[in-house]
């Protein structure tokens, strides 16, 4: 009796041939550009006695209290008192800044008598802020392009 063929010959073989830049390596596929969140960075602490003093955690305290601080771009940022961490920065009756271009200001001479805190005086905040990379192809790009 003949003998059946080998199974390899049965089976058809496909074979796909990509273009090379389909082949994804690190040389040639976009970064990964999606912002990063921070720890919480509290770099100041306001002075009660001080009606001139607040509580200023801003980019450039951040980075004269740690020169290794790098935030190329910040995209978001989050602002919260260290004594109230779940209350919305709005319900505390204080006025703050909380930007994502300068970080957060609180002044002294800003607050009245009322919200929170029985004193007009900043509360202690700390603020988390979600940067992206320090990488060029990241930080000159802020669209995507499709073609």
């Amino acid at each position: 009796t003949p003998r059946a063929p080998p199974a390899s010959v049965l089976v058809p073989r496909l074979v796909v041939s990509l273009p090379a830049v389909s082949n994804c390596s690190s040389c040639c596929c976009p970064p990964a550009c999606g912002c990063i969140w921070t720890d919480w960075i509290d770099v100041s602490y306001p002075d009660s006695s001080d009606r001139n003093s607040g509580d200023y955690e801003t980019f450039e305290n951040i980075l004269k209290n740690d020169s290794s601080w790098v935030c190329a771009k910040a995209e978001n940022i989050s602002c919260r008192a260290t004594q109230f961490p779940d209350i919305p920065i709005a319900d505390l009756g204080q006025n703050v800044q909380c930007d994502v271009n300068t970080g957060l200001i609180c002044n002294n001479s800003d607050q009245v008598v009322g919200g929170i805190i029985p004193m007009p005086v900043c509360l202690n905040y700390e603020i988390s802020v979600c940067c992206v990379p320090n990488i060029p192809e990241c930080i000159t790009s802020t669209t995507v392009s499709t073609t």
